[in-house]
Parts: structure tokens; sequence; C-alpha cells
């Protein structure tokens, strides 16, 4: 098929570019500075805050990957659901027959995080064309240069003890980015994927704490960890800009999803893209061995 990836460039899109090609797939890496890209594909360019230039990207293309985020800006949502209202436009104007999205697990009965609450916005909007969407809700994803590996990872290397809020005992399902490509990849052009919402995870639920305590212990180091109830999103995300390299808006965003439960709750996927997923330590050491390259 031929694949638009918009995020070519990314955490995901880099590594996914490259993995559609070798399964035999023509890929259009979608980015606003195409003579700047040096990843897998053809570069094309498109911006997804600019609707008239994504009917160009669109060209001729089959299929469409969307991971892109606004994290980083302070009106993340109000960005992400325009963005996002202009890519399933000019997806179903280019008749498009697949658009796959990698949105956030979470239980929609819960209250949550403007974060995952923008990702379910998204969701919503691409579905609202005639262009079936494929979307596969993730956690925590490890490898070298995620966002929320980077922290945990910074964190756990840069202090000896640490006063955490009361996230460190909610439950997540973390997954390696090696098994998230598998699973894009899985789902492109699948019968059965088509239309449908998937959690994915990798088999161990672990409480942000746990996930901690294994990279310490996974890199000979000492690490304490108290709890304090009341120290605050706004307070934590300083406290992580001033320890990790994560800026505040970002910190802070992440935090506040980090109150919410994120558990895999379907795993049907498992019997549509059949295969092991790495386990964690596993995941942190194959992070840890490509920081290192």
């Amino acid at each position: 098929m031929r694949v638009l990836v918009a995020g070519a460039s990314g955490f995901v899109g880099g590594r996914l570019c490259p993995a559609l090609e070798e399964a035999g797939h023509e890929v259009l890496a979608m980015t606003r500075n195409p003579g700047r890209y040096t990843g897998a594909g053809q570069a094309v360019h498109g911006d997804v805050s600019d609707p008239a230039s994504l009917r160009a990207a669109f060209a001729d293309a089959d299929a469409a990957y969307y991971l892109v985020h606004s994290l980083d800006s302070t009106d993340f949502q109000r960005r992400d659901a325009e963005a996002a209202r202009a890519f399933a436009g000019a997806a179903a104007e280019a008749g498009l027959s697949q658009i796959i999205y990698l949105g956030g697990l979470g239980d929609d009965t819960d209250e949550l995080s403007d974060h995952l609450a923008s990702r379910r916005e998204v969701e919503r909007i691409l579905a609202s064309t005639s262009v079936p969407v494929t979307v596969l809700r993730a956690g925590i994803i490890i490898g070298h240069g995620g966002i929320s590996w980077e922290l945990t990872r910074q964190l756990v290397e840069h202090l000896p003890a640490m006063i955490t809020p009361r996230w460190v005992s909610t439950r997540t399902q973390p997954i390696a980015v090696a098994d998230v490509i598998r699973y894009l990849v899985g789902v492109l052009g699948h019968p059965e994927a088509t239309g449908r919402t998937f959690d994915i995870g990798g088999p161990e639920v672990l409480a942000y704490r746990d996930m901690l305590q294994r990279v310490a212990d996974l890199e000979g180091r000492h690490l304490l960890i108290v709890g304090v109830p009341l120290l605050s999103p706004r307070l934590s995300s300083y406290w992580l800009a001033l320890v990790t390299d994560i800026d505040t808006r970002t910190g802070r965003a992440l935090i506040d999803s980090m109150t919410n439960e994120v558990v895999v709750r379907d795993a049907s996927i498992r019997s549509l893209i059949e295969f092991d997923p790495m386990g964690y330590d596993d995941a942190v050491l194959q992070a840890l061995a490509e920081r290192s390259a």
C-alpha cells in the first residue's frame, strides 16, 4: 500500500516508517520541512495546521497514520482537535481506505485527564468522516526518546531519593516501542481491524513506583521513594522540570494523566496479531542499549 505517515520524524513515526518499508509498503513521510527529513520513505510537505497543504500530501495515498499531538502547547486540546479535523477532512476528500491512530489507554468511565480526554476527542473527530479508523490505545511506551520513558529514566538516574505524589501508586501497563510498531504495521489493511478500537500493552501491570524501582535495579542504582500524598500536580510538574529535561507544560499534562489507571481492558488484538509482547525489564534494557549505541 501507499501509506502517509503524519508524525514521521517523531518517536514512534521514526520507527514506523522503516518498518512499513520492510513490510513492502510505499511510505510518504509527511513533514513541514521535507528538505531536512532524513528518515525512511519519501518526504512530502504537509502541516496539520494548514489544511491546504494536506490535499497535496494525501495525493495517491491509500491509507494514513496519525501520530500527531501538541502536548507542549498551553492550548493543546484546541490545537489537537483542529489538526485532527483538518486531517480527517483531507483523508475523506482523498478517498483513503483507512486511518490508523495511536491514542491513549484509560477507562472511559473514569474522570480522564485533559491529555487523555483530548486523545478521545481526536478519536471521535478522526472517525467523523467516511474513512474507517483503527485506533490503538497505549499507556507508557518504553523506548529511547519517548517522553514518558525519558521521564522515568531521568528521574532514576538523577535522584537517589524521591519525594513523590500519589500517582506513583497508579497502575499502568507499559509496552515496548518495538511491540507498538508491530501492532501498528499489523493492523494496516487488516479487514478485521477496520473501524475498531484496540487496547495494547505489555504482559505486566505495574505501579509507577514499581517501574521506577525496577529501572534502578537494572541500572544497579539505589533508589529511595517516599510518598507525599499532598504534592500537587503543579508542584510535581515544577519538580520534573527541575530534575529532568521535560518542559513544565508537557510534564503537567503527563502528571495529570498519571492519576488515571491505564491498563488493557480488552486484549482482543492479541488474537488478531499474534506474538508475545516484550516484558518490562527487556523493554528497559533495549531502551538503555539504544541510548548508549
